[in-house]
């Protein structure tokens, strides 16, 4: 599935840079490329987890529809969220991209797999699968808010946030 047209972060952050009504957001320059596509975009599905990845094998184990997987993890850098195996589901499955506010293992595999994948770091330890966190709920990542349905953009220059489609749009 290709992503839709898109312009470039850098270009989206100068046609918003005056929205103070928090329409528009940028994500800390904080996350790792770790995928094949280094750009992609597309609307947001949300999970929430903590060192357990239960959820997010939920999400890109169904249909993705050209939408973009953000996971809050808390920010944890003590357990992997997403590995070789459900990167590769989340590219099969025709997800845009993953969006990980923790870490990923397996990175050689990763970065074979057609889709695109930001993270904070690697490590090598998996989840425990403890519960089922949460679904389609508003998360905070890097303390910027995201919600299910918002539009992620991610380029070579960072992540970009908005409440509707900005493809194409100055």
């Amino acid at each position: 599935m290709s992503n839709p047209p898109m312009m470039a972060t850098c270009d989206l952050c100068d046609a918003h840079k005056n929205d103070g009504s928090g329409a528009f957001r940028v994500l800390p320059p904080v996350f790792r490329d770790f995928g094949s596509v280094c750009r992609f975009a597309g609307p947001v599905v949300t999970v929430k987890c903590f060192e357990d990845n239960t959820p997010v094998k939920q999400a890109v184990e169904s249909a993705g529809e050209g939408r973009v997987l953000v996971v809050d993890g808390g920010g944890s850098l003590r357990r992997a969220l997403l590995g070789g195996n459900l990167g590769a589901a989340a590219a099969r499955n025709g997800w845009a991209g993953v969006v990980i506010d923790g870490c990923v293992r397996d990175v050689a595999e990763l970065a074979v797999c057609n889709v695109g994948i930001r993270a904070l770091a690697c490590m090598p330890l998996p989840t425990e699968r403890r519960t089922e966190g949460l679904r389609d709920l508003a998360v905070q990542i890097q303390g910027v808010w995201v919600r299910p349905g918002d539009w992620l953009y991610a380029d070579e220059d960072g992540i970009v946030v908005a409440n509707r489609p900005l493809h194409g749009a100055a």
